[in-house]
């Protein structure tokens, strides 16, 4: 009989995948101690989208959500994150610097294990990430990023393709105690990934353990698990109910049924699991469960969309009201993988084809080129596993004015004085915040939204069936407090108001009437005189305000950036169409906005 090390993915890829990581410390702590009392020792706590969400939404601090879970996992755990090569945790690649600093702190706040994969196979991104966890004194997990392409394709992902990518690893000396197989999108198939592993088990030293994980988004996690383990892996990674089987990992309940006399033993004791489970279910029953979250989804096969990534397209998609292009976007996404160089659908490559599938579906294919693939195709995150389509590179070339690299990105960032220690330590100097360790990498990953919740600014957005009256910010708005039904573009929405905040579909948005000073002040000295009626500047897309980049009085000139926006993970400048004075700034920082919606107003300037 065989004993398999499992990890319990539920505090960290179950939240990713079906709360789309917006999950509240206090929240799951209870649910983590009744999992470690139940006898699992092997967790995954942090590191993904699950270190800048508790900054963008949750308006928590990661580095003391590290230290919660030690606290409550206890000193012999072993807790595991995740990390993105030289992204690390940051959806951008980071410099030297910023690259070592995240092994040193995640060690400094209680992790074992880094699990460190590179979406585009690059084993030059593994290397000095992967040099600096061992170096960090923790254990280093190299991965190895698998999918399935969708029917059709062909020209990477297949288990000689892999193979090839150890053979990089090992060839390349990069220190490593154990290997992963990591199938974000649940999309390879159990016969690509027994072939993987049973090349990979040839080629490693016999004291090397393997994994293998994978998402249920497509309804074959368990049969590819099995797979892998008839294939000779160690360890799997399954998850706990409320956050199991569809875009999370399949339940360690499920899978140890699915095991029941074979030679493989998950070595748990189900009675204590099953009670952890229903104290888990008791922890999350106040969030607000996507539908799509715990369903197998069909289409899959044919984008790929990790499972980590689609609840948290879907949410955004379901925010801004356009779910309903949700098809349409899927089905662009095979156009979008084939010719971006069949980069691994996963962080951030996952998000970088949702994006631009989005674009093609709302501007038109190929119209506006997503920034981040964009960047991937031009060869600045790597070398794709095969060449882009030229065409798609000129496009890119030309909307983002860039030429086309084969330097090693984190060589490149070392260059760039807008990243690294110099530039965060700047950003809090100018701040007024103080110097830490912890602030500087916040500052380097998280930018103005890190700054923002450093300063105190930071606002909630957790999405839960009724928020409670502690989630309320901001001032009341002095009456008015109730339930009422809204139409805006013909759509109906029900909105409860409570003490300045109103909740909309689970998410709570916090609110205050005042009157708009902005409106009428007046134009500083020497500005231009204005002239005709006020244009206004509006949305191009559903999305949230990030910062005015001008104030009323302001001269501007046309094309100039006046608002910088948020919308499906993608920072984008919203530009003045014509030169003038900016008159009222209709939207303030944090405002979900609709497409179309007025932002701000400017007057043209007499010729």
């Amino acid at each position: 009989m065989k004993k398999i090390d499992v990890m319990i993915t539920a505090f960290r890829d179950g939240f990713q995948s079906v709360y789309g990581a917006r999950v509240l410390t206090k929240d799951f702590i209870p649910a983590l101690e009744a999992a470690s009392r139940a006898g699992l020792r092997h967790f995954e706590v942090g590191g993904g989208a699950r270190f800048q969400s508790l900054y963008f939404y949750c308006n928590e601090d990661a580095f003391e959500m590290m230290d919660a879970c030690r606290e409550a996992a206890g000193p012999d755990a072993n807790l595991q994150t995740l990390a993105r090569g030289i992204n690390v945790v940051g959806l951008e690649s980071q410099p030297s610097d910023m690259i070592k600093l995240h092994a040193e702190l995640f060690k400094k706040h209680g992790i074992t294990t880094i699990r460190n994969f590179d979406a585009l196979n690059d084993v030059e991104n593994l290397d000095y990430s992967g040099r600096c966890i061992e170096e960090a004194g923790l254990q280093h997990e190299i991965a190895i990023t698998l999918m399935g392409l969708p029917p059709g394709l062909s020209g990477a992902h297949t288990a000689e393709f892999y193979d090839a990518t150890l053979q990089q690893i090992l060839k390349a000396d990069i220190p490593f105690h154990s290997l992963v197989f990591k199938d974000a999108s649940g999309t390879a198939t159990p016969k690509v990934v027994y072939e993987t592993i049973k090349l990979a088990k040839q080629r490693l030293p016999g004291n090397i353990p393997t994994r293998f994980h994978t998402h249920d988004t497509a309804g074959t996690a368990t049969l590819t698990y099995k797979a892998a383990l008839e294939a000779g892996v160690d360890g799997i990674d399954l998850s706990m109910a409320p956050v199991s089987g569809g875009t999370a990992q399949p339940d360690v309940m499920v899978m140890w049924h699915a095991l029941r006399g074979t030679d493989f033993d998950l070595d748990i004791d189900i009675d204590k699991v099953l009670e952890a489970e229903e104290v888990f279910k008791d922890c999350m029953k106040d969030y607000f469960m996507p539908p799509e979250a715990l369903a197998v989804e069909p289409l899959i096969p044919f984008s790929p969309m990790p499972g980590g990534a689609l609840t948290a397209n879907t949410q955004m998609m379901r925010d801004h009201n356009v779910l309903d292009r949700f098809p349409d976007v899927i089905d662009a996404m095979r156009e979008v993988v084939a010719r971006g160089g069949f980069a691994t659908s996963v962080t951030p490559v996952s998000q970088f084809y949702f994006q631009q599938a989005f674009n093609n579906v709302m501007f038109g294919p190929w119209a506006k080129i997503a920034e981040g693939y964009g960047h991937m195709v031009l060869g600045y995150y790597g070398k794709t596993p095969t060449e882009p389509d030229p065409e798609i590179v000129a496009v890119a070339r030309e909307q983002l004015q860039m030429e086309p690299t084969t330097e090693s990105p984190r060589v490149l960032n070392d260059r760039d004085p807008k990243k690294g220690r110099a530039a965060a330590e700047a950003a809090l100097k100018e701040a007024g915040l103080e110097m830490t360790d912890e602030n500087v990498f916040i500052a380097a990953t998280c930018k103005d939204r890190g700054i923002a919740f450093l300063k105190g600014e930071g606002k909630l957005q957790v999405r839960k069936n009724e928020a409670p009256a502690a989630q309320a910010a901001g001032t009341s708005s002095g009456g008015g407090d109730g339930t009422y039904t809204v139409t805006l573009e013909g759509e109906r929405y029900t909105v409860k108001v409570q003490g300045g905040t109103a909740t909309v579909n689970g998410t709570s948005y916090p609110f205050k009437v005042e009157q708009d000073s902005a409106a009428g002040a007046p134009a500083p000295g020497g500005a231009a005189t204005p002239s005709g009626e006020a244009v206004a500047v509006t949305a191009p897309m559903p999305g949230v305000v990030l910062k005015a980049l001008v104030r009323a009085g302001d001269s501007v000139a046309a094309g100039q950036p006046v608002m910088l926006m948020e919308s499906m993970k993608m920072e984008m400048n919203v530009e003045a169409e014509v030169a003038g004075v900016v008159g009222s700034i209709e939207v303030s920082d944090g405002d979900h906005v609709v497409a179309d919606q007025k932002l701000l107003t400017i007057t043209p300037t007499a010729s």
